[in-house]
């Protein structure tokens, strides 16, 4: 089983969004027996809530469920048990190096390096914009899938 995990500041509007586009990519291509997938913040203020209102209801737009989603903290754990640990941006990669203990390593990347933009996902707690979040979000995902393919192999 390969193992993701998304991260953002409070793991109500970013990371959960990129967990439940994730599922649902995997599950429109067979991969969900393949690859497991959560979602944490580097804070604590969102610890046991469900995801933002404006996350819900982007998700509800363009049905993608949002069914078992839940605040939850990043640990140093979490580093073992996750092949990839995806960032939403600097600021959040930044954290995940100190809360891990793994500065600079290959498992930690942020999410739009892997496509054109190069960029940080903009916080739609703080825009707004939770449409521009979950386009910039849906293209990580499909290129993170993509790299995911062709690093472990996987049909």
């Amino acid at each position: 089983m390969i193992n993701v995990l998304f991260v953002c500041l409070g793991n109500i509007c970013r990371s959960p969004m990129a967990e439940a586009l994730f599922r649902d990519l995997l599950k429109k291509e067979n991969l969900a027996e393949k690859v497991a997938v959560d979602s944490a913040a580097t804070s604590s203020w969102h610890i046991g809530s469900p995801p933002h209102k404006g996350t819900l209801a982007i998700l509800k737009k363009y049905n993608v469920s949002s069914d078992d989603l839940v605040g939850r903290q990043l640990t140093k754990e979490d580093f073992e048990k996750f092949d990839y640990i995806i960032g939403m941006d600097e600021s959040n990669v930044m954290n995940i190096f100190e809360i891990t203990g793994k500065p600079q390593h290959p498992k930690i990347i942020r999410l739009l390096e892997l496509t054109e933009h190069k960029k940080d996902v903009p916080d739609p707690y703080y825009t707004g914009d939770f449409e521009e979040t979950y386009q910039l979000v849906t293209e990580g995902c499909r290129a993170l899938l993509a790299k995911i393919r062709m690093e472990q192999n996987l049909t």
